[in-house]
């Protein structure tokens, strides 16, 4: 084979390749859900709670980006489990005008709730246009109260045996973690729920210790073979995605998302998080 075939030759396979990654990453992994099972100790952790499980979902971006249907069959794959409990960290929305809350509400027709308990927590997009509407955050809160889903905006409340925090988004209008962290206690089994994970560099926790559940990132969405996240929607880069050990006695989970704000995903599949509770220690 001559140079120029060879070239030729390789120029076609290329753009064929090039066209199969296109179409994987825009019409399969976007939808390819996966269900992650991670280990959560606790300390104090009530016995009763031993092997129970909690499931986190993320991101679900209600609207017009991408075929909600599939959160609606995610929900439905994922009622099969029977959670013990259920957390919810932001982004119900991507928020152009009030159709989405429309949609959102279909969706909640199928919201996946636990047995033992079902939190939420608001994430920017649910403060609407530049993240700055509350009337867009109150509209989504009642949506997500009347599917039966517990929304802490800066609060805290212990359900059955877990302290759950909840804190605005950080990004929003309302970001006032203290008012959250101050409803730490040590002598119980402690979990956080916060977006947006760079609030984790912020000294706001009071000396919390415990797991940190976020979302946000989306993992990226892209992320090359090897390589880090080009794309991260956050200040502190090593904030991409899974497990992270912050070394002071707090672990942080980032969620990679459900849904998408664009359709296109790669290396990144989305996921839904099914944590088993157990004692530290």
């Amino acid at each position: 084979m001559n140079r120029r075939k060879f070239i030729k030759k390789t120029f076609k396979w290329g753009a064929g390749l090039g066209v199969l990654t296109g179409l994987y990453s825009w019409q399969i992994e976007p939808f390819w859900m996966e269900f992650v099972h991670v280990k959560m100790p606790l300390k104090n952790l009530p016995k009763e709670l031993i092997g129970k499980t909690l499931m986190q979902i993320s991101d679900i971006h209600i609207g017009n980006s991408f075929d909600y249907q599939y959160i609606i069959d995610s929900f439905k794959e994922a009622q099969q489990l029977k959670p013990d409990f259920v957390v919810y960290t932001g982004d119900y929305v991507s928020y152009d005008d009030n159709e989405q809350i429309s949609q959102l509400q279909e969706v909640l027709k199928y919201v996946v709730t636990g047995s033992l308990g079902t939190i939420g927590i608001l994430g920017n997009h649910d403060y609407g246009i530049d993240y700055a509407e509350e009337s867009v955050a109150k509209s989504i809160t009642k949506c997500l109260e009347t599917a039966g889903i517990t929304v802490l905006r800066n609060k805290a409340i212990e359900l059955n045996g877990l302290n759950f925090i909840g804190i605005d988004d950080l990004w929003g209008i309302n970001f006032h973690p203290e008012e959250a962290t101050k409803k730490y206690d040590a002598s119980k089994a402690n979990i956080a729920l916060c977006h947006n994970p760079d609030v984790c560099d912020l000294p706001v926790w009071n000396n919390f210790k415990g797991w940190i559940l976020s979302g946000h990132t989306h993992g990226g969405q892209v992320k090359p073979p090897f390589l880090p996240a080009p794309m991260l929607p956050v200040k502190n880069k090593k904030y991409d995605a899974g497990k992270i050990d912050l070394e002071d006695g707090r672990t942080l989970y980032i969620n990679s998302a459900l849904g998408c704000l664009l359709q296109v995903r790669f290396n990144v599949r989305p996921e839904i998080t099914l944590f088993e509770l157990m004692r530290e220690g």
